[in-house]
């Protein structure tokens, strides 16, 4: 190493590790393929020989049994496996889109979306969300059991108006209508700065909460015009909308004179914060409870990008929400955006 400087060399080891790190993920990513591609074809020969054919289970179990006694060292052949390898070859057969799809996640990522979500479009929401997000498995049956899905269609904003459709559908699927901090140690009174604090003691947790694309930056962000200070609870930025995120705190419900105060502070953040290759700030105004009428008609007439949304310790997403779902091909276009 005598002609090579210490800072060379540790330039080289960062790039050779990177190097290697990168291979093995492809490989990872090649064998997970082949593995999804096997369980496919089992699943489709099953389904095959049982058309005009009277296989009951106990086919399946002595299909089992040999599989395992052949290669002992391979896990997965277990009889409620093929089952499963059955059932994922009849649910998604028929669906173009989603066929090359479930081969880029984890074949037990794979079940637990086959078995909790009840269409496609909710399989496709977090077969890309989990792609994207690298979520474990028990971080996708949390986001299931939270109800992320309808939670990130049921949203309040009015992106429509005040992003450009290049970012729009990002957008829409950056802000939830519902927050869950169960992980939050408040009792059943507290204030905001109570709340700000403790979201600041957790702020792993709640940046992942606020859906895994979030950076926190500050505190209690200082701005100041014409002599005066204000600040803003929570600064974060969005990596892929690739703007600041403004974010208030409220205790109470949802009161319409919110949303000017954050037109207020977008306008500020655009004029003196947002780098010339960043995109506008955008704000969330996080409440315990909202009406919906009332949040509609409060931003009916915002030129900023805002959205409403509540938060709590238990999750839930009434039935009368449930049914206020965009239809079908709305929710296809929109889940295009999770690239």
């Amino acid at each position: 190493m005598a002609n090579v400087t210490p800072e060379d060399y540790k330039n080289l080891l960062i790039e050779v590790k990177q190097k290697i790190r990168s291979a093995q993920y492809e490989a990872l990513k090649a064998v997970n393929k082949q593995l999804i591609s096997l369980y496919w074809d089992i699943g489709k020969t099953i389904v095959t020989r049982q058309e005009g054919a009277s296989w009951g289970k106990s086919v399946v179990e002595q299909l089992a049994k040999d599989l395992q006694a052949e290669f002992p060292g391979i896990s997965g052949f277990s009889a409620r496996n093929i089952w499963r390898m059955r059932d994922f070859y009849l649910t998604y057969q028929a669906n173009e889109k989603l066929t090359p799809l479930v081969a880029e996640i984890g074949w037990t990522h794979n079940i637990v979306i086959l078995e909790k979500c009840k269409d496609d479009l909710e399989r496709e929401f977090y077969i890309r969300m989990t792609r994207k997000f690298g979520w474990t498995k028990n971080v996708l049956i949390h986001q299931i059991e939270n109800q992320t899905y309808e939670k990130t269609l049921l949203n309040q904003t009015n992106f429509d108006r005040a992003v450009s459709e290049e970012d729009r559908d990002r957008a829409k699927l950056a802000v939830k209508d519902d927050y869950l901090f169960d992980f939050l140690e408040l009792g059943d009174e507290y204030s905001e700065r109570h709340l700000e604090q403790e979201i600041l003691a957790k702020v792993k947790p709640f940046l992942k909460e606020m859906g895994g694309m979030f950076a926190f930056i500050d505190s209690q962000y200082r701005l100041e015009i014409s002599d005066r200070e204000y600040f803003i609870d929570l600064m974060m930025y969005h990596r892929q909308l690739r703007c600041l995120v403004a974010i208030e705190l409220k205790i109470g419900e949802f009161l319409p004179e919110y949303v000017g105060k954050m037109q207020f502070y977008l306008a500020v953040l655009d004029s003196t914060a947002k780098l010339p290759d960043e995109n506008p700030a955008i704000g969330i105004i996080l409440c315990k409870s909202k009406d919906k009428t009332i949040v509609e008609y409060a931003l009916k007439e915002s030129n900023k990008p805002i959205g409403v949304a509540t938060y709590q310790m238990v999750s839930s997403v009434p039935q009368e929400l449930k049914d206020r779902l965009p239809a079908p091909e709305q929710v296809a276009k929109l889940l295009e955006g999770i690239e």
